[in-house]
């Protein structure tokens, strides 16, 4: 006995839609296709990428170490990844990583200030910042994690701030540089602001 399979409706391989680019509205289209994992990146670009963020990760620990101060936090990894692994998302955006992090820090302090240092506070902040990023459109998952940090960790804010503020422009200017040293590779940033 066969089997008949139905065939894919059109709209499960269609690009998705939205207001922001690498979807159908914006002036990057969507390669990822509904059910698909996306492609295997080429040798080359996996290379290229690892490179990248490790590098930039190396320099951030590079200044802590000039500084005595940790520059390197969990959440700066992850946003090294989205712009040099996904440089045409909206999560790598420069609006999103610069301002995603100010306003996950305004709010990891504010509830710290209102709530003090606990798990509890920590997981409404990230809620919080979430919906902030989400009204302000920069979206940025790893300013969440920005959030949760300062609240279970206590930085001093005028040391952390604008070391923080000095690591997501190296971020972006690296993921600029590292788009142009590459011919293949995607153009970062897809919009400044």
């Amino acid at each position: 006995m066969s089997t008949v399979l139905p065939s894919p409706s059109p709209s499960a391989t269609a690009p998705a839609t939205g207001p922001f680019p690498g979807s159908a509205d914006g002036p990057v289209r969507s390669r990822i296709t509904a059910g698909r994992a996306p492609a295997r990146p080429t040798t080359a670009a996996a290379f290229h990428s690892t490179s990248a963020v490790t590098a930039v990760l190396l320099g951030l620990v590079g200044i802590g170490a000039l500084l005595h101060e940790p520059v390197l936090v969990p959440p700066l990894a992850a946003s090294a990844a989205l712009v040099h692994s996904a440089p045409t998302l909206p999560l790598a955006q420069p609006r999103g990583v610069v301002v995603g992090h100010l306003l996950g820090t305004a709010v990891g302090y504010g509830a710290l200030a209102a709530a003090g240092s606990s798990a509890w506070a920590a997981a409404v902040a990230a809620g919080v910042t979430l919906a902030l990023l989400m009204a302000a459109r920069t979206p940025h998952s790893p300013a969440c994690a920005t959030s949760v940090v300062i609240v279970l960790q206590s930085p001093d804010p005028a040391r952390f701030v604008p070391l923080l503020f000095g690591a997501t422009v190296l971020l972006v200017l690296t993921g600029y540089a590292a788009s142009r040293i590459r011919r293949k590779a995607p153009r970062y940033p897809a919009y400044w602001w």
